[in-house]
């Protein structure tokens, strides 16, 4: 959420960043309110100032009469202020409905586009593999070698539906090893495992809520299933202040991760690149109120993720999203994706951004500087590793002419082999 005091004062610059990220809000509308709310709440504190008054002068009354005539002027000043009172309540209402509208403004270097068809790639790394054989799908290979059961997902689970079985499940736990290994030698990270079950707070602090409440899975309790470790993580220190020697506060969460996938209809229908169940590693910071300090940790934590891909030898490039594809909180975000030799194209396996405080004024985490000034934190996310959706990319690439699948390096330890084999 942005201050007001920022969106009255910089109303051109908060509207340009809307309409660079294709998010309508009625700013106007905002202001409005927010001349409302202001003129109202001065009126009700000089009625609660004249109520103590009022309170002081019934108390230190000469005489019955004179008591009883301040009553009066007491209990007509009450009438007013709750009425007053309850106009605020009215304005707040909406007040509040139309800031948690308003979106973060977009750093300079985020290019103009309306979706993901508009991001635009900085950086690539590794060869793409050439076969002299038709290359399989992931879908086809884990099939071929027992390692998943769609169908029998399907059955049990419904749409997206999954078993992992066999080299297919030995494969995501060996991945599980390696990502939590190669974190606990990081220094600085905290690990965690987080709640997915989670109440409404979390969401709305973390922007996921009101905005993409279709894409959340719902209890009959109203509690909601996260699609993200971030909206837990970023949880932990709501309503909390810090203090600066505390910063950077780094974290490496695990939670199971739940997303109804609303809108992707049609999409990855098959196999296990976009699933409503899945698990998935993050790295989660809070620093301090520097725009410079947060482009800093920015490209640390994406720089963690590339060295992951670059060891487990999966091509892949670095996009930066366009403006509409940016969140409601995002300041700037890059996209992972590496290379799926069925599609001939990239595909997303990790996301990295930056919020500067949008995050931390919705959760109310403040930390103390210096010479003891309340500031907001600055809030960073990126994944670290999601699965299963990273193994289609490792199967693919790594797929042989004999049909065999060559296990990365980095995991053979925790696979016990070195390849996939039919019968092995």
């Amino acid at each position: 959420m942005l201050d007001i005091k920022f969106i009255r004062e910089n109303k051109d610059i908060v509207a340009a960043g809307a309409e660079k990220k294709h998010i309508k809000v009625d700013l106007n509308k905002l202001i409005s309110l927010d001349d409302n709310r202001r003129e109202l709440q001065l009126a009700i504190d000089q009625k609660r100032a004249e109520q103590n008054a009022a309170s002081d002068k019934i108390a230190s009354a000469a005489t019955d009469i004179e008591r009883q005539a301040l009553i009066v002027q007491m209990q007509t000043l009450k009438e007013v202020l709750k009425k007053e009172e309850e106009a605020m309540h009215v304005i707040l209402k909406e007040w509040r409905e139309l800031m948690v509208q308003v979106p973060n403004v977009p750093d300079m270097s985020v290019p103009d586009g309306e979706s993901d068809a508009g991001n635009q790639e900085i950086r690539a790394w590794g060869e793409k593999p050439t076969f002299d054989f038709e290359a399989k799908s992931h879908v086809e290979l884990m099939l071929a070698h027992d390692m998943a059961d769609y169908e029998r997902g399907a059955k049990v689970a419904g749409f997206r539906g999954y078993f992992l079985k066999n080299d297919g499940a030995r494969l995501q736990w060996a991945l599980q090893r390696y990502v939590e290994e190669r974190f606990q030698n990081k220094e600085g990270f905290t690990p965690m495992i987080v709640p997915s079950l989670l109440r409404r707070e979390p969401f709305m602090g973390t922007g996921y809520l009101p905005q993409s409440e279709e894409d959340l899975y719902k209890t009959q309790d109203a509690d909601y299933l996260a699609g993200t470790a971030e909206v837990a993580t970023m949880g932990y220190y709501m309503e909390e202040i810090l203090e600066k020697s505390q910063l950077p506060i780094k974290f490496f969460a695990f939670s199971p991760c739940f997303r109804r996938e609303a809108g992707s209809h049609g999409k990855d229908t098959k196999g296990i690149f976009r699933i409503h169940e899945f698990v998935k590693y993050e790295q989660v910071v809070l620093c301090e109120a520097s725009h410079e300090e947060s482009v800093k940790i920015h490209e640390e934590i994406t720089s963690n993720s590339e060295a992951l891909l670059q060891e487990l030898k999966l091509p892949y490039h670095v996009v930066i999203n366009c403006g509409g594809d940016l969140g409601l909180g995002q300041v700037k975000k890059y996209d992972i994706e590496a290379w799926m030799p069925s599609e001939q194209t990239y595909r997303e396996t990790h996301s990295s951004s930056y919020f500067h405080d949008f995050q931390a004024r919705r959760l109310n985490i403040r930390y103390r500087d210096e010479g003891g000034t309340l500031r907001y934190v600055h809030s960073l996310n990126n994944t670290a590793l999601a699965m299963p959706r990273v193994i289609c990319q490792i199967v693919e690439n790594n797929q042989q002419a004999d049909g065999s699948i060559t296990i990365p390096e980095v995991l053979r330890t925790y696979m016990g082999k070195d390849a996939i084999r039919k019968n092995s």
